[in-house]
């Protein structure tokens, strides 16, 4: 009497960790990558935000600059005056067109004092907003020949892995296509919840191949013969055993003649 091997199980998970094998493939090209798309991400809004800056401190520095010509020319407009009340003063019929003329000159002489400080402070300003903004400059400058750098090296990784990439990509959605959403919507799970992405893994010298805790012998047993999906009970991790990946032969008793 032949013994029956459970096909379904055995596919489910010959699929799983092919689709493991898969992705570890993907997670060593993210690791040649290291940091770096998150950097070149990082520096990109850096970059962003330092232009944003740089045109809010051009804009600022525009207005004072504005608003100090405007003080340089209330000054001249109240020397004007006071060159005109100067030359009244010789022709006063009385005292109070002496009075009138003389509070006259006392208040455009104070425009000019207040004009004066006005330009003072916003030359101040516009003195150290420009030195900010020199130094943005140059942190802007460096910040984008460090993106270029990042950038470049980053192509060269890419150049080097996008055949293998693409081919992993269409070995991927291959293997998907074998797992149910159930299985699959698990394996995803146990996928971002290790650092190694490790999902499914052998049994490895009596141990998970995930965590190494040591898995019992009748489990052992039970994950060889390939009848249900079992996970390590430490980790949660899926079991598979060693030889997942050939095809499994079914078994046959002798027929009697």
């Amino acid at each position: 009497m032949a013994k029956k091997v459970d096909s379904s199980i055995f596919d489910k998970l010959k699929s799983l960790y092919e689709l493991q094998l898969i992705d570890s493939q993907v997670d060593e090209i993210a690791i040649l990558k290291g940091e770096l798309p998150i950097e070149v991400s990082d520096l990109e809004d850096e970059i962003v935000g330092l232009d944003t800056r740089l045109n809010k401190l051009k804009d600022s520095i525009t207005d004072l600059e504005k608003t100090v010509a405007n003080h340089h020319a209330n000054i001249k407009e109240a020397e004007s005056l006071i060159e005109r009340y100067e030359k009244q003063m010789d022709n006063v019929k009385n005292n109070r067109e002496y009075d009138a003329l003389t509070k006259e000159l006392e208040l455009q002489k104070l425009e000019i004092q207040l004009s004066n400080k006005k330009i003072r402070e916003g030359q101040n300003f516009i003195s150290n907003k420009q030195e900010t903004l020199k130094v943005s400059e140059e942190r802007l400058d460096a910040k984008k020949k460090d993106l270029e750098l990042k950038k470049v090296e980053l192509e060269k990784i890419i150049e080097k892995t996008i055949k293998e990439e693409e081919k992993l990509a269409r070995k991927s959605e291959k293997a998907k296509k074998k797992i149910e959403d159930r299985l699959l919507k698990a394996y995803n799970q146990l996928r971002k919840s290790y650092r190694n992405g490790l999902a499914v893994v052998t049994v490895e010298r009596n141990s998970c191949g995930g965590c190494f805790n040591k898995i019992p012998p009748q489990t052992q047993l039970e994950i060889g013969l390939h009848k249900k999906v079992l996970v390590c009970e430490h980790c949660g991790r899926i079991l598979v055993d060693q030889d997942i990946l050939v095809e499994p032969v079914a078994e046959t008793e002798p027929t009697a003649e």
